[in-house]
């Protein structure tokens, strides 16, 4: 997928960017590209899906807040200065779905985290040369953060069961995650497991908005806050 046919579609989702966000999601092409020949952060038979595979995939959690949950997608896009909402990326790799969120929602603080240092050096370097003063990197463990947070976003890391004992404490509203495949008793067990109340986790399809057999069974999962 190109720029272009990538514009298209979020600007149609994401209605009212300005030409600063335009431009930065048109840089994300060459700066990985050139990040990614020094730091191998996506499969280099994957660049090319670059904007599929990666940057409307990390959006597909902004779509599912403004089809699912617009008020707090307005919050995101509002809230600002001491009201600003923080969001922690955990297990980011070379700043997915953390900087794509960034770009889209410049007044909202992002911490991208990963316990591996070449993975954050890639996301630190691309957010810099994108100017966005809203991002910042940290190279650790989740457990070895002391800041609470909003809302915790990832892609995938690990299971849920063992996902949400890192974030334990750390959010106060809830998570947004991203994975694939049959997760029924993943879920499952993971509700089982944390007593989580029925309801509480809840499934949207990519593909309900992202046209292409790339997203099949491919989730966004938010978790409401309800275990910390």
């Amino acid at each position: 997928m190109e720029y272009k046919e990538f514009i298209g579609i979020a600007e149609d989702a994401f209605p009212g960017m300005s030409g600063e966000q335009k431009n930065r999601f048109e840089a994300l092409d060459s700066l990985y590209r050139e990040w990614n020949g020094k730091i191998n952060v996506i499969s280099r038979k994957d660049i090319d899906g670059l904007y599929l595979h990666h940057v409307l995939h990390s959006l597909a959690i902004a779509r599912y807040m403004s089809v699912q949950l617009p008020e707090v997608y307005s919050a995101f896009r509002d809230h600002a200065g001491k009201d600003a909402i923080k969001v922690l990326d955990l297990g980011t790799g070379g700043g997915f779905p953390g900087i794509p969120l960034a770009i889209l929602f410049p007044e909202v603080q992002f911490t991208l985290c990963d316990s591996v240092g070449k993975k954050t050096i890639v996301a630190g370097e691309v957010s810099k040369a994108l100017g966005l003063s809203n991002v910042t990197i940290v190279n650790d463990r989740a457990e070895n953060i002391p800041e609470r947070f909003d809302y915790i976003v990832s892609r995938a890391v690990t299971s849920l069961d063992k996902f949400m004992p890192w974030v334990k404490g750390k959010y106060s509203k809830g998570i947004f995650y991203l994975k694939g495949g049959d997760i029924v008793e993943e879920i499952a067990l993971t509700m089982g497991k944390f007593r989580m109340p029925k309801g509480s986790i809840h499934t949207w399809p990519v593909e309900s908005w992202l046209h292409d057999e790339y997203f099949t069974e491919k989730l966004v999962i938010f978790i409401e806050n309800i275990c910390n």
